[in-house]
């Protein structure tokens, strides 16, 4: 396991708690380098959506524990945020949710000279996930063929 998995992991076994206290739900974490900076993120949600002040709350006492615990060697910044309309689909309840809604699927290389797939997601398990075209036909990807799978954006 690579240290920005280790550091993922513990941040969301540490927050977990925290986060369904104030009565949200954990979408993800992820330690990224981005120009230079190091951000630990938090991504959580509610019905209805989320708010700064939401956020603002899960920052003030996560960042205690992340003091006290003190497991992460780099200097870094801690965000919380709300997943945002593009969110990505990683993990089961996110599948789960998502059965019956229009999904965009990026696969890393072309699929019949394709790499963006449009369609409604019918089913999933640890290794695929179909999805239904308007036409009623259907795909089947590997997940290990998928760059990116998200809601999709109707503008």
């Amino acid at each position: 396991m690579s240290r920005r998995e280790e550091y993922e992991q513990t941040t969301e076994a540490l927050i977990e708690p925290v986060v369904s206290e104030l009565g949200f739900e954990l979408v993800d974490v992820e330690y990224v380098k981005e120009g230079g900076t190091w951000y630990l993120r938090a991504y959580i949600d509610k019905p209805g959506g989320i708010t700064v002040d939401d956020c603002e709350a899960v920052s003030r006492k996560f960042s205690d524990i992340l003091d006290e615990k003190d497991y992460i060697e780099d200097t870094y910044v801690f965000e919380v945020s709300s997943p945002g309309l593009g969110r990505p689909l990683k993990k089961e309840k996110d599948f789960a949710r998502s059965i019956g809604e229009e999904v965009e699927i990026r696969t890393y290389k072309a699929i019949d000279r394709q790499k963006e797939f449009v369609g409604v997601l019918k089913d999933y398990d640890d290794r695929t996930v179909t999805i239904v075209y308007e036409d009623d036909t259907e795909q089947t990807f590997e997940r290990s063929d998928i760059a990116l799978i998200r809601l999709a954006l109707d503008f």
